[in-house]
């Protein structure tokens, strides 16, 4: 009943929000005599605002289309390069440019697009060869589909990695943290050769005992149960996923935006100055925030509760008790994979020392192997957007790419043999 209420609503906010959309272009129409004194000024503004902060926002694109390697210009091409039933392998295809570094970012499955890591992809692309998991709204998977779960986002980070090959680099941002260090662990465990030459974590869970968030007590807080029975919702018939469980991503929002109303409501204010003041630049900025924000997916039911089960409640990974199907993760057969956990020092979603865990974790990867980076001042988002990511931590993390890339060292030393 809840995801229904929520689809009425948002129908009915969808034409609320075209209305006021229509009152604002006239509310500052040239030849709107209103539109030259103060009163036709806030009126647009207001309705502006009202308008984009009620729409309706599907799966944006990440909308590449050149970046500059070397100082010159190059065309940017998307590719699906890898297919499976709730995610999609996504390459940026940049012809003429070879031997750069393979660089696997890793979404977070969190109820946002891949494309929120849009900023993260835009700095690293220049000098890397981008690929990035896409993963599929839940609410657009057939029930045909089957399950998927933790396990499966294990499974399908190392099917990823062996269509990438060459030992990749990967980046693993915030929720992905923990299935991606598991999909490491096993696969070095088994001498895959399309292990990760370097691991990056940013902002994750490995171990959520450290410094609790909010996000970390409401998990906790309450048993397993109570999640299934009040946030868990089936799909409405008239989507393509009709009767699957899911926990939705709008939920996911409501909680994410409730934990910091008040900045939420600071922006929007400054957004409003901004129009006001016929700052359409400062206001862009704000509005193409929240239209990557407010772009919500939703998460299988089995993946969100198998995710509150073992990375929040039981804290399985760093006990050393967690199982991938039947087999234990052992982050000790991690030895020959350079290991670099980032966090920020105001992130209130993963508190500091979480994601440094995994470092302590991985106790047979050595001390050259291993390094810690914590960015002054940054919160979550800031971690992977923004200045800051680009100016204080990307060349953190070039640097450890540069350092820690093997399969170029490998064609070094064929070619000195030959």
């Amino acid at each position: 009943m809840l995801y229904d209420a929520y689809e009425f609503n948002r129908t009915m906010l969808a034409g609320a929000s075209a209305m006021a959309g229509i009152g604002s272009g006239w509310a500052q129409s040239p030849a709107n005599p209103w539109a030259y004194t103060g009163f036709g000024s806030l009126m647009s503004a207001g309705l502006d605002v009202f308008s984009h902060a009620s729409a309706t926002y599907g799966k944006p694109e990440f909308g590449f289309i050149e970046t500059k390697v070397d100082g010159k210009s190059v065309e940017v091409f998307e590719e699906i390069e890898c297919r499976l039933p709730f995610g999609q392998l996504k390459h940026f295809i940049k012809p003429g440019v070879t031997g750069q570094p393979k660089l696997l970012i890793v979404a977070p499955m969190s109820g946002h697009y891949a494309t929120l890591l849009r900023g993260t992809v835009e700095r690293m692309l220049p000098g890397h060869d981008v690929w990035i998991t896409d993963w599929r709204d839940a609410s657009k998977a057939p029930l045909s589909l089957g399950r998927f779960d933790l396990d499966d986002y294990v499974d399908y980070v190392v099917k990823f990695l062996e269509h990438v090959g060459d030992r990749p680099h990967v980046l693993a941002v915030c929720q992905p943290s923990v299935p991606v260090y598991a999909a490491t662990a096993l696969m070095a465990a088994d001498g895959n050769p399309s292990r990760p030459a370097s691991l990056t974590m940013m902002g994750g869970p490995i171990d959520t005992r450290e410094t609790p968030t909010t996000v970390n007590t409401v998990a906790t807080q309450r048993p397993l149960a109570w999640f299934k029975s009040n946030v868990i919702q089936t799909v409405p018939f008239y989507h393509p996923g009709g009767g699957r469980q899911v926990y939705p991503g709008f939920l996911q929002l409501t909680g994410f935006m409730a934990m910091n109303l008040g900045n939420h409501l600071v922006s929007h204010w400054g957004m409003f100055k901004h129009l006001v003041d016929g700052d359409e630049e400062g206001a862009g900025a704000t509005k193409a925030f929240y239209d990557e924000y407010r772009s919500v997916c939703d998460m299988t039911a089995e993946f969100y509760l198998q995710t509150i089960d073992v990375v929040f409640q039981r804290h399985l990974l760093p006990k050393g008790e967690m199982m991938h199907r039947d087999r234990k993760v052992d982050p000790a057969a991690i030895t020959d994979v350079a290991i670099l956990a980032i966090e920020g020092e105001k992130d209130d979603i993963s508190g500091l020392g979480q994601t440094k865990a995994a470092l302590t974790l991985a106790v047979n990867t050595p001390d050259d192997l291993k390094k810690y980076y914590m960015a002054k001042g940054v919160g979550h988002y800031g971690i992977f957007n923004g200045r800051r990511w680009r100016e204080m931590i990307a060349p953190v993390l070039e640097s450890w790419i540069v350092e820690h890339d093997v399969a170029k060292q490998g064609r070094a030393e064929a070619f000195v043999t030959a």
